[in-house]
This record gives structure tokens, C-alpha cells and sequence, in this order.
């Protein structure tokens, strides 16, 4: 096979574009998160998802990484992205694998992009809403837990499509996110040492996404509860091969 060129299966030669240059480009220009509860927030909803999420699929969750949709455009850089139905990139450190660039994931913008609130000045419900609305993701999450911007700790928008036009219309607060096999909901509990409310994934039947943690620990549960019952029939648990 030539350069430039690839074999489909039916003989037939094809002509492909090379990859863009993006040696120019910002991947990260080592500006830090905002503050601790924004950094555990955001790994909550990405850890979760990769621990314990099986939706039979492939699919990339990242936080506080560039979204480049075109050369000619800045990057925005969203709280926290998920993308389905596409391949996690190897070599991570490559520069064209640094940022999340659009075309390396066919071309898919996020799907999933969720901003959290730290102060009132960051935009999310006008000039970062306009920005997700133009590119086109279709579902937009607002999470102000300390309501700087609104009285709602969780602000949903779905992206609705009329007439060539985009525009996010605000849904009910908590919900599965159509098409994407995900809900969102607020819960009140401890992570990583934390007590207070938390944004968390559940599944359309609202049950919540299991971090690392939780998934070890229910799996502990249920084996105790196993051999405690074995030993009620009078077999020793530990004699099991």
C-alpha cells in the first residue's frame, strides 16, 4: 500500500487526508482547577464512569482537558467531557493526542460536557452555554452547588435542533440523558473523605454509578454474606476451591 492511500474491501483504491498539524496549537497551558472541591468533583465523574460503567461500548471521560472542533478555533475547555460509541487514544502524550481533538475521535464533539460552578464569574449559563450550543453537544450540565448563579444546585440542557438551528432547551434537573445510556442526580454523601452534596452518574433506573471504592466494597459485602450462609448449611466457605 502507497502513502496516502487505502484498500477497501472491495479492491477499490481511496485517497485519504493526512492528520491536520496541531504542533501550534495549546494542549494545556498549566493553569491549575480552581480549587479542591472542584478537583474531587471531577474525579468522581470520570473515575466512577471508568470502574464501573460496562455499557457495552467504547467511550472517553476526561477532566479539565482542551476541545479543539477546528484549527481555526480556540480551544474551550470544559469541567468534564464523555464522548460514546469512540475509541480511548494510545500514546497519550503525543501531541496530537494531548487535547481532545475532535477529528481523532470521528469527528465527534463531546456529547457529555459538565461545568462546575466556583464563582460568578465563569460564564456557564451564557458565553460557555453559547460556545457547547454552537458545537453542537447534546447534553449540557451546570452544577452550582453554592448557587452563585442560580437557586438549582444541577442545571440540564438538551440540545434541540430545528430548522438548521441549534438551541439548548433547560430539562428537568435530574434524568436520563437520552441516547446516552446515563442519568444525572445529586447526592449527599462521603467521597475521599467528604461529606456534602455531589454530582454522580446513575444508570436510567437511577441507581448510582459505583466509584473504584464502592464497587470493592459491595463486592466484599456480598462475598461475606455468601460464606455466612455456607456456614449455615454447614459448609466451610474457606474449603472452596
Amino acid at each position: 500500500m502507497i502513502a496516502g492511500t487505502e484498500i477497501t474491501t472491495e479492491g477499490t483504491e481511496w485517497e485519504f487526508a493526512p492528520p491536520p498539524d496541531v504542533s501550534n496549537l495549546i494542549t494545556e497551558d498549566e493553569t491549575p482547577v480552581d480549587n479542591q472541591f472542584s478537583e474531587k468533583q471531577m474525579r468522581l465523574l470520570t473515575e466512577s464512569l471508568h470502574a464501573s460503567w460496562n455499557p457495552g461500548f467504547p467511550f472517553v471521560a476526561m477532566a479539565n482537558v482542551g476541545v479543539y472542533v477546528a484549527l481555526n478555533r480556540a480551544a474551550i475547555v470544559p469541567d468534564v467531557l464523555v464522548t460514546t460509541h469512540v475509541e480511548p487514544l494510545q500514546e497519550i502524550m503525543s501531541k496530537d493526542h494531548r487535547a481532545y481533538f475532535s477529528w481523532q475521535y470521528d469527528g465527534k464533539v463531546p456529547e457529555v460536557v459538565i461545568e462546575i460552578v466556583s464563582n460568578k464569574k465563569g460564564g456557564e449559563l451564557d458565553t460557555k452555554k453559547r460556545h457547547y450550543e454552537h458545537m453542537g453537544v447534546a447534553w449540557y450540565a451546570v452544577f452550582d452547588p453554592a448557587h452563585y448563579l442560580t437557586a438549582e444546585s444541577l442545571t440540564l440542557f438538551a440540545l434541540d435542533i430545528r430548522n438548521g438551528q441549534r438551541e439548548y432547551r433547560q430539562q428537568a434537573s435530574s434524568g436520563t440523558l437520552d441516547g446516552i445510556g446515563l442519568g444525572l442526580t445529586i447526592w449527599e454523601g462521603e467521597f475521599e473523605g467528604i461529606t456534602c452534596p455531589w454530582l454522580r452518574w446513575c444508570d436510567p433506573d437511577g441507581k448510582l454509578i459505583s466509584t473504584g471504592k464502592e464497587g470493592r466494597i459491595a463486592e466484599t459485602a456480598r462475598a461475606d454474606k455468601l460464606a455466612a450462609k455456607l456456614r449455615e448449611l454447614g459448609v466451610d466457605p474457606d474449603s472452596i476451591g
